[in-house]
């Protein structure tokens, strides 16, 4: 199976170097993506919004041959924005989408707000979020992350999502999810709104919890990488 992992925010390819191993050693393909303008100044990346991180990984599922089948997509806190967002362009290509700690977004919604410095948006460091989301990232690890994150098109965060393809409620979704289970994640999204309304559309959910902070990529990598190499043998 291929298999297209989209990190979040501040997060190149690089951020799933130690889930990658263990999904080849599985048989699957793996592509990880780096999305236009990360790291950038703001005169190279002021025109760059969540549709051209769409775009790029809708031709991430377009290089890969549609005679090997279709493509899992998968996408971490706000890269699964950008996972929606390409389920909804290729539905016809997408076989399912594994969502990492993280929530299917409802048409013109955004990702959330950061403070813009110099025109991008700056790794905020991790002091800035809360205990519940770092709590399994030890000091050595938050020190070799952090020197990892790069800048964000200041427009990424904000940008409204366009969904317009009905299809993608079709699409089998897993939400690998760090400290919630199904009920309790259905609780939280009843205050949503359209978050609620957008997760009750899907047709088959499923929702597994991790027992992690916001970061499982570098906290629980092995067992990350077999939860996707389940959810995408399905």
């Amino acid at each position: 199976m291929d298999i297209i992992l989209i990190p979040g925010l501040w997060l190149d390819a690089s951020s799933w170097n130690e889930v990658i191993p263990s999904l080849e050693s599985a048989g699957h393909r793996v592509h990880a993506l780096t999305m236009p303008g990360l790291g950038a100044p703001a005169s190279e990346s002021s025109g760059i919004g969540i549709a051209d991180w769409v775009a790029t990984g809708a031709a991430a599922v377009d290089a890969v041959d549609a005679v090997d089948g279709p493509v899992v997509v998968v996408g971490h806190s706000g890269g699964g924005n950008v996972a929606w967002g390409v389920a909804d362009a290729r539905a016809d290509r997408v076989s399912r989408v594994v969502f990492v700690d993280t929530v299917p977004p409802p048409p013109g919604s955004g990702i959330s707000e950061f403070e813009v410095t110099d025109g991008v948006i700056p790794f905020p460091g991790w002091d800035f979020f809360p205990e519940e989301d770092i709590h399994d990232l030890d000091e050595a690890t938050r020190a070799r992350t952090a020197a990892l994150a790069l800048s964000v098109p200041a427009r990424v965060p904000t940008d409204p999502i366009a969904l317009g393809d009905d299809r993608r409620h079709s699409i089998p979704v897993t939400l690998l999810m760090g400290g919630l289970d199904r009920e309790s994640l259905e609780s939280v999204l009843a205050q949503w709104g359209a978050y609620a309304d957008e997760f009750r559309a899907i047709e088959q959910a499923e929702v597994i919890r991790l027992g992690s902070g916001h970061w499982p990529q570098f906290s629980m990598p092995t067992l990350l990488a077999e939860l996707i190499s389940e959810a995408a043998s399905r």
